[in-house]
């Protein structure tokens, strides 16, 4: 099993190699961009817990737009998942501090909101479930905006979502679409929006008289790529972020395909998310559109490589993923 030693040390690998990340197509080539020279001096991420983070004042206009009680509190009371994404959310070197772009964009929200922000890692499952009994106040996870999720929930964007399918290196396999994929075994994680694509592409699978997905689940990020690796599964599908970022630092596994979070003919998107109706999403939407103007939301982004995933304006419930297909 690896161990954590094992994974910060191939985290800091990626000093030296850059980070590859999304271009905003779902059929675009991954580039290879350099990420943010590290805090303090030298090349590379910065894995430490002294983050020295990139902040914005807060604008007495902005925090007018939060319902009174949020205001008065002082806090942003934010769900992000606990498992360990790098680069989007994950623990520094001292095993507890959360660090990752999801991590610096919402501080950077609730500074421009005037509020302190107060982080609950949790499972992803529980993301939703603390969104539906009004115990967060948002969540920044990577959450992909789909039309089932806004029957529910309220979204400001503020990233390009893509996705991508890690397998074995040297499998000499490539996916450009759901027949590539017919009786393969594939990992993914349960109720995300990349779940909700392998199971359509299985059933167009068997709709065109092919094999349907062999969908298989796992508890941890680590135990998905203990079993790519034994050739358990032939293939994991992720956020493209961390998908890239794991090929890099661990060197035994590869991109064979990279798509849109949104499937084909929509580029996904990823947002901020919040109980429907809360009154809390033009805040939102209004802090994120500040920190883009400001040119702080773009160093966060160079910070982790991830400039190629960055909007121009953040959106307030805009399309989604469509709905799956019974």
């Amino acid at each position: 099993m690896k161990t954590r030693r094992t994974v910060l040390t191939a985290l800091a690998s990626l000093t030296a190699l850059g980070v590859l990340t999304a271009c905003g197509s779902g059929d675009a080539a991954v580039d290879a961009l350099e990420p943010a020279g590290k805090q303090g001096g030298g090349n590379g991420i910065n894995l430490s817990p002294e983050q020295n983070r990139v902040h914005t004042p807060k604008v007495d206009a902005l925090a007018a737009k939060l319902p009174e009680a949020v205001r008065k509190r002082g806090t942003l009371v934010l769900g992000v998942s606990a498992t360990s994404n790098p680069p989007l959310a994950f623990h520094a070197t001292d095993d507890r501090t959360l660090i990752g772009v999801e991590v610096d964009l919402a501080t950077l929200v609730a500074d421009a909101l005037g509020l302190k922000p107060e982080f609950n890692p949790v499972s992803w499952e529980n993301l939703f479930v603390g969104l539906d009994s009004g115990k967060y106040d948002a969540v920044f996870s990577n959450v992909t905006v789909t039309e089932e999720r806004k029957d529910k929930y309220d979204f400001a964007t503020y990233r390009l979502d893509d996705l991508a399918f890690e397998a074995k290196k040297g499998s000499g396999w490539k996916v450009k679409g759901p027949e590539d994929v017919a009786g393969k075994k594939i990992a993914v994680g349960s109720g995300t929006n990349q779940e909700k694509i392998l199971v359509d592409w299985s059933a167009q699978n068997e709709k065109a008289g092919r094999k349907p997905v062999d969908i298989t689940y796992f508890q941890n990020t680590s135990d998905y790529y203990l079993a790519l690796q034994s050739g358990r599964i032939d293939g994991y599908l992720g956020p493209n972020p961390v998908a890239a970022y794991h090929v890099l630092s661990a060197g035994q596994t590869e991109i064979v395909g990279k798509f849109s979070g949104a499937g084909a003919g929509l580029q996904g998107k990823i947002a901020a998310a919040t109980k429907k109706d809360s009154g809390l999403v033009a805040a939102y939407a209004a802090a994120l559109d500040h920190v883009i103007g400001n040119g702080t939301y773009a160093q966060v982004l160079k910070r982790w490589g991830l400039e190629g995933e960055a909007v121009t304006a953040s959106e307030i419930n805009p399309p989604g993923l469509p709905r799956t297909k019974n």
